[in-house]
């Protein structure tokens, strides 16, 4: 039969691949298969986890203690002084003027790169300040708090002597400067403007302020058109942009009724989170001014629904945005705020005329409000951001310094794609005077790259299909192997809308009742078991794994921290000793790499270690040259075990390669992966020849071990029994179409098997064009049947062999329809379901911006961001918008060995016979040639649909609440406070016979 000369072939072709094992057998009686305890593990990573995070809180301590101590000391804050002193602008340093000169505020300020802190030039011995350009750098103000806030130059220098691995550190001001350390050089946008203003980062809001439900009451009468409706939707988007997660939020617009932007949140709040906020701004775009304003029914709707018992149960607000209250609707008050005024009034008069200013004052003022007059849209930023220390006056006078954790977000100063999550806390004044005013200083800060705190949970711990995750108290993702935050729009990369609001539901979406989401947003700790469907290769390859989850609560922080160990493989560990004398000997083989994103030792505590790869770091503690470095023990001891046992590969591969004759001339590379993150690589072929000129180099993230998982190989291999050789074929995708260069054929295997734990995994790249001409001898039929047509076929149905070398890469339903229709019928190939609520899609064929608010559906998240951005790509009219979208994937039943069908199709029938080729992953497919099918049966594509929903369950998921842990603290009302607040502008007057410093 052509299958088993098939199968011989291919043995013969790895035969070599397995080498002498005795260095194993030396070893075999001191080796141990250790179960691993995931209680045990998931306690001990969050306790790391906790160890971490606490040495930044423990900073910011420090911080704030600094400068409300110095700000103590300051004179009264009833009357400013100018302090005439030179600061380091972070805009202007190093920039002269045409004489060559430095120009004010600008002096030299040395900047180097620094690995550190994502390769930009940084000055780690002082920070320098930004300020936006909108705010006056120069002004009194400003001045006063920069020279405050000098005290923290020596603070942070210090804290990163202490302990390099802390990064970005600052303090933001409520008068708008931005101290940040290290000092850098800012780079402006392109119309030379700072934009970025850190009184609107999100740790700056909430650690200015508590929890908020806001309605936000606009005012579209008539005498709201032109400039004045132009300025109350940019305040309404500024307002929104003050508001995160941990808030709730609804827009009403009246006139001489009541209006929800959004119909379908009529009566409720809705989570303030990136998706419901924008699709508010697409909404409140769209408003028209008509009829006459009767604000009194808004106001009575705005009560209701805050008395509702809804949202975060904290601070309770409305904004109110109108061009004049004609009466200051006291009834209404006095019967749903009064006397308790737990909801809060804010007015903002919009344009020019001044005629009912009264009344939206007094509206304000007797609801522990604030009220401003916005003219110009230049005015909107300031004055809507007042808001926010009003609702921070009750934190202010208790003297309480909640400490806040956002979300995942990409760090905007450092211009990097890689996610952080930040801590900060408020600073306040201390003094007497100013306590029933609750006078907020600022907020300081510090960036934590989460890639740092998943570190703590090492891969090797958790095996090739095992992972670690956190999720924050709304139940979104912080980390987690499958969350995708960013799409390719053209050749650049850029972050999805969406990226920080992933719902656990939405990529562990085997969890259909949301159990491990509940107890896990619920902070407590547990397990469990759930049949899952993975998928690796682009989600090319659908997988059926048991996994069993182990999760607990991250004390001190609104975080949860989740494993997954997969039963078999990752419930256990190899475990075995040899002498560090002979492990070192066989860890410098030439032949030997180990993972370069793993941390076998920490390079990064002492700065002078950070010159040092991973492998220079192993040898170098090994040998005693660097024993301050701090080391993993055991990933130390199974590497050297590793690299021990594989050693005779290195000589066996050598000898071949002096050996024409024994190996194939179409082998390229033979290598080998362990568990310890080993690769042994062995090239038979140069660069300038080599067809796979990729594989097993550092931008073949895909085969190499990293951070997020094991090597393709790998993981396909782990799923086959030792002995059996798995075939696939990478391709590399341009433009959406595979395959445009798929030129090798890499086959792997599992050579080693102890007690049913597979530990090492072995194989070789051959040119695609030797593999070919190889096949096609053997399949004969090719060669004398011109009505016949074969493929080799692998287990997901991908085509490895056809004479047709168009086909070879693609799916097999794409290239036959009809066979792969009776394949499926027949059982023979199974299709799965597989779901992504990560897609991205053009926007003329998906939903609203907000796509996906608040998901009750649970389906799966698991496609690469450039196939599926690539499976949409059409003509570039329309943008790419957030979507869900529902892909099939296709598994080989390995229980039916062989097949054969005859298929209707019109006037001619289609016969065909399938077989399973011995100890591989391939099936032979012989189809007749001269019966086209095509008109009865469509070719079967792997390209992702967008799933739609109708208005009624598009509403019913907008508005659907899913489990979330409120924030331990609130603090939304305090006795003491007093006082009626307005806008107003500096008047230099106040300044006369103040107290002047100059420095």
């Amino acid at each position: 039969m052509i299958k088993y000369d098939i199968s011989d072939k291919l043995t013969d072709m790895v035969e070599h691949l397995p080498c002498s094992f005795q260095k194993f057998r030396d070893v075999e009686s001191i080796i141990k298969i250790v179960d691993i305890d995931g209680r045990a593990q998931v306690r001990d990573f969050s306790e790391d986890i906790e160890r971490m995070l606490g040495k930044y809180t423990a900073n910011l301590l420090n911080f704030q203690s600094h400068l409300m101590n110095l700000n103590a000391t300051l004179p009264p804050t009833s009357c400013f002084f100018l302090l005439q002193f030179d600061y380091y602008n972070s805009m202007l340093v190093n920039t002269m003027d045409d004489d060559g000169n430095f120009i004010e505020l600008g002096g030299e300020f040395p900047l180097e790169e620094n690995e550190h802190f994502n390769n930009i030039p940084v000055n780690t011995m002082q920070s320098d300040v930004q300020v936006p350009t909108n705010v006056y750098n120069k002004d009194p103000y400003i001045l006063n708090g920069i020279y405050m806030s000098e005290a923290l130059n020596d603070v942070f220098a210090n804290n990163f002597k202490k302990d390099p691995t802390l990064t970005w550190q600052y303090f933001g001001s409520s008068s708008g400067f931005f101290r940040i350390y290290p000092g850098i050089k800012w780079t402006p946008d392109s119309n030379g403007v700072a934009a970025f203003d850190c009184r609107n980062r999100n740790w700056y809001i909430q650690a200015a302020t508590s929890p908020k439900d806001i309605i936000i009451v606009v005012d579209i009468s008539g005498s709201m058109k032109g400039l004045k409706m132009t300025i109350a939707k940019h305040t309404i988007n500024t307002i929104l942009d003050t508001l995160g997660e941990n808030d709730f939020v609804n827009v009403i617009a009246y006139t001489d009724y009541v209006r929800y932007v959004e119909p379908c949140f009529q009566g409720t709040l809705v989570q303030a989170d990136l998706d419901n906020r924008e699709h508010f701004k697409v909404l409140v775009d769209d408003l028209h001014v008509k009829g006459e304003g009767k604000v009194a029914k808004a106001m009575k709707e705005s009560f209701k629904i805050l008395n509702e018992g809804q949202g975060s149960l904290c601070n309770q607000a409305i904004m109110l945005i109108t061009d004049g209250a004609m009466e200051d609707f006291k009834d209404v008050f006095e019967e749903f705020n009064w006397p308790d005024r737990r909801v809060r009034l804010f007015t903002y008069l919009i344009g020019r005329e001044m005629t009912f200013a009264d009344n939206t004052k007094w509206i304000a003022c007797n609801n522990k409000g604030y009220y401003t007059h916005i003219s110009t849209l230049a005015d909107v930023q300031e004055n809507v951001m007042e808001y926010l220390h009003v609702l921070s006056r009750p934190m202010v006078i208790n003297h309480n310094h909640d400490i806040i954790w956002t979300e995942a977000y990409m760090d905007s100063v450092a211009q990097s794609l890689l996610l952080m999550t930040s801590v900060a806390m408020p600073v306040f004044s201390k003094k007497k005077e100013t306590l029933s005013h609750g006078i907020l200083l600022g907020v300081v800060g510090s960036d934590i790259p989460l890639l740092e705190v998943m570190k703590l949970a090492p891969r090797y711990r958790l095996g090739p299909h095992g992972y670690a995750f956190l999720i924050t108290n709304n139940g979104y993702i912080l980390a987690h192997p499958d969350l995708r935050p960013l799409y390719k729009d053209g050749k650049k990369l850029k972050p999805k809308p969406n990226y920080n609001s992933v719902d656990l539901a939405e990529v562990e979406w085997e969890d259909i009742d949301e159990t491990l989401r509940t107890a896990m947003v619920k902070g407590e700790t547990g397990t469990l078991s759930l049949n899952v469907r993975a998928s690796v290769d682009k989600a090319k390859r659908p997988m059926f794994l048991t996994n069993d989850y182990f999760y607990t609560t991250i004390n001190d922080t609104p975080f949860s921290f989740g494993m997954v160990l997969t039963r078999g493989h990752g419930q256990l560990m190899f475990m075995g000793t040899v002498s560090v004398e002979e492990g070192l000997h066989d860890l410098t083989s030439p032949d030997l790499s180990i993972a370069a994103e793993w941390t076998y030792c920490e390079t990064d505590i002492d700065p002078h270690h950070r010159k040092y790869s991973q492998l220079q770091a192993v040898i170098r503690y090994l040998q005693g040259k660097e024993p301050d470095l701090e080391c993993d023990d055991v990933l130390l001891q199974q590497t050297l075990f590793d690299a021990v046992v594989t050693a005779p590969l290195e000589a066996y591969w050598q000898a071949i390669m002096l050996n024409a004759s024994g190996t194939e001339a179409g082998v390229e590379t033979a290598f080998l992966g362990t568990r310890s993150g080993i690769i042994r690589l062995t090239r038979y072929t140069g660069m300038e020849t080599r067809v796979a000129k990729k594989f097993l180099t550092p931008a073949d993230k895909d085969n190499l071990f990293t951070m997020d998982h094991f090597p393709l190989w790998y993981r396909l291999a782990m799923e086959n029994p030792p002995g059996r050789f798995l075939y696939y074929m990478p391709c590399t995708e341009v433009e959406g179409v595979c395959p445009l260069t798929c030129q090798s054929i890499v086959s792997t295997e599992s050579i080693l098997q102890v007690w049913g734990q597979l530990r090492f995994k072995s194989g070789m790249t051959m040119r695609f064009k030797y593999y070919i001409n190889m096949m096609l001898h053997l399949m004969c039929c090719l060669l004398f049947l011109q009505d016949v047509n074969c493929f080799l076929v692998d287990s997901n149905g991908f085509i490895i062999v056809s004479k047709e070398r168009s086909e070879v890469g693609r799916f097999f339903g794409e290239v036959d329809g009809s066979v792969m229709t009776a394949l499926i019928t027949s059982g023979m190939f199974k299709q799965v379901s597989l779901y992504d609520y990560q897609g991205m899609c053009r926007s003329g064929h998906s939903h609203s911006s907000s796509a996906r608010p608040l998901l009750s559906f649970n389906f799966c998240g698991l496609w690469h961001s450039d196939y599926i951005v690539d499976a949409h790509k059409a003509k570039k009219v329309d943008a790419l918008q957030p979507c869900d979208t529902e892909y099939p994937g296709f598994v080989y039943d390995s229980s039916i060995r062989e097949t054969n069908s005859l298929i209707k199709c019109g006037r001619c029938q289609k016969m065909f016979v399938v077989q399973a080729v011995p100890e591989s992953n391939l099936v032979l497919m012989v189809v007749q040639a001269d019966c086209d099918c095509s008109r009865q049966y469509s070719s079967i594509t792997l390209e992702p649909k967008e799933v739609k929903y109708n208005a009624s369950v598009k509403c019913n998921r907008m508005k659907s609440q899913k489990v979330r842990r409120r924030p331990n603290s609130c603090h939304a009302y305090h006795p003491k406070e007093t006082g009626c607040t307005e806008s107003t502008v500096n008047n230099n007057n106040l300044l006369k016979g103040c107290t002047s410093l100059s420095g």
